[in-house]
């Protein structure tokens, strides 16, 4: 059994606090879905559009974490190995999810919930402290998800016996593109969410060509101009923790069940949508650098590939001349 040791600690800012809002721009934060939730809208239409995106994640908290016992994920997966009716977002995340891992060819893989908790991930990341292991077990490969069945007409889920599914990022990031579509239908005129480095724009602050975003590297932050679509970025510099003497952190190699270790320490890309974002920079991530940079490449998309000694390298129309470090 895990035995802890020392006290649970909140995850670091993702978000620096003197990061500058545009004019005539306006932020709230909140925390939801285990980070940091900011969103910039225009002074002028703040109140009720930030409501409605608190009110989206705490909607898709309650529907989608593993760490809530009575959240329908949770269900889920206790009623592994036999069909279960799942409300919309739950099947349509779920669905996002396998399809990403197909397309991925298994490179993302949203069915290793149950090799996390081999590894100690078992509660929220604030939450989290230094844990023993778990004797006599070690994670197996995953690659449960082609066997994940799927009835749309019913909207039923069932997972094969003894797996469990952990959303994580992909959840995130559908969730800012439904908070900005949601924002989108109330008329707001300029919008930008971010859910801890998952983020997605609508229109510009008011006498800009871009949003400046503030992107994090090993030792810096760079800014680059981001007109429209969304960025999302896969790395190991948070989410880590220690089991027993070994290191550990939650970027898991589908192939070993292990965390990946392959020189990154992240990958940012950036795409239409925070969801495509968040898988392309996942699946980039479990690539390694070179093939990575290859991977986000072929699709079409951009994106940022830092070492974890520092060094980095653009993948398709990544603006770096125009980057800025800060």
């Amino acid at each position: 059994m895990a035995r802890a040791v020392r006290p649970s600690r909140r995850l670091p800012d993702p978000e620096p606090h003197d990061l500058a809002v545009p004019v005539g721009m306006a932020r709230r934060r909140f925390h939801a879905m285990g980070t940091t939730v900011s969103v910039l809208l225009p002074v002028s239409q703040v109140a009720a559009p930030t409501k409605a995106v608190e009110e989206l994640f705490a909607t898709w908290e309650e529907r989608l974490s593993r760490f809530q016992l009575e959240s329908e994920l949770s269900d889920l997966n206790r009623r592994a190995g036999e069909p279960v009716t799942v409300g919309p977002v739950l099947f349509d995340v779920v669905s996002a999810a396998l399809d990403a891992a197909q397309v991925t060819e298994g490179r993302f893989d949203p069915t290793m919930q149950q090799q996390m908790v081999t590894l100690g991930y078992n509660q929220s990341f604030e939450k989290l402290r230094i844990v023993a292991p778990i004797a006599g077990q070690e994670p197996r490969p995953a690659g449960d998800w082609r066997q994940v069945r799927l009835d749309d007409t019913r909207r039923v889920i069932t997972l094969p016996p003894g797996v469990g599914i952990d959303l994580g990022g992909i959840a995130k990031g559908m969730a800012v593109d439904a908070a900005l579509a949601r924002l989108k239908a109330m008329d707001v005129e300029a919008a930008l969410v971010n859910a801890g480095g998952d983020l997605a724009v609508w229109g510009l602050p008011p006498g800009m060509d871009a949003w400046p975003i503030a992107i994090q590297g090993k030792d810096t932050w760079y800014t680059i101009p981001l007109s429209a679509g969304a960025m999302a970025t896969s790395g190991i510099s948070r989410r880590r923790w220690q089991q027993g003497t070994v290191t550990r952190h939650h970027l898991l190699d589908p192939s070993t069940g292990l965390p990946v270790d392959n020189e990154l320490w992240s990958v940012t890309a950036v795409a239409g949508f925070c969801g495509q974002a968040e898988v392309a920079a996942k699946a980039a991530f479990m690539l390694g650098p070179a093939e990575g940079q290859r991977f986000i490449e072929s699709r079409g998309l951009s994106g940022l590939l830092v070492r974890e000694d520092g060094s980095w390298e653009a993948a398709g129309r990544w603006p770096v001349a125009m980057a800025v470090r800060t």
